[in-house]
């Protein structure tokens, strides 16, 4: 029997599905980390008196450095996400673009945005 080179329909469609509701979290995240970036929540010290605008001064600039670094990580899983789906569609998703074989179902249950098996991602390091 030979080995399979890609994913059956139906598997596809359970990744498709597994992608689809990690990018709706994924954006959700996203749209809270932006929030907290552009103070649109409204929670701040604002509108509060400047004693305590000058203690936490420093620690918003931090906060928001910090959540300036969360949100363009967010960005980019999107984007690997959104590139897992065009994968799906062209039917080439799961395959290692190092080794052409089948990425374990495992895998890309746990990373669906992978495009390297386990063995040639241990490979480039």
């Amino acid at each position: 029997m030979s080995e399979k080179t890609r994913y059956s329909e139906e598997e596809l469609q359970e990744f498709k599905e597994i992608i689809l509701m990690k990018l709706d979290k994924a954006r959700k995240d996203y749209e809270l980390l932006k929030n907290t970036i552009t103070l649109e929540d409204g929670n701040d010290t604002q509108d509060t008196s400047p004693t305590f605008k000058v203690l936490e001064e420093g620690a918003a600039v931090l906060s928001k450095e910090e959540a300036g670094k969360l949100a363009q990580r967010q960005q980019k899983f999107i984007q690997h996400l959104q590139a897992a789906l065009v994968r799906i569609e062209n039917k080439t998703y799961g395959v290692c673009r190092e080794t052409g074989k089948l990425i374990p179902k495992e895998r890309l249950r746990a990373v669906p945005h992978a495009t390297l098996s386990i063995d040639a991602k241990r490979n480039q390091k």
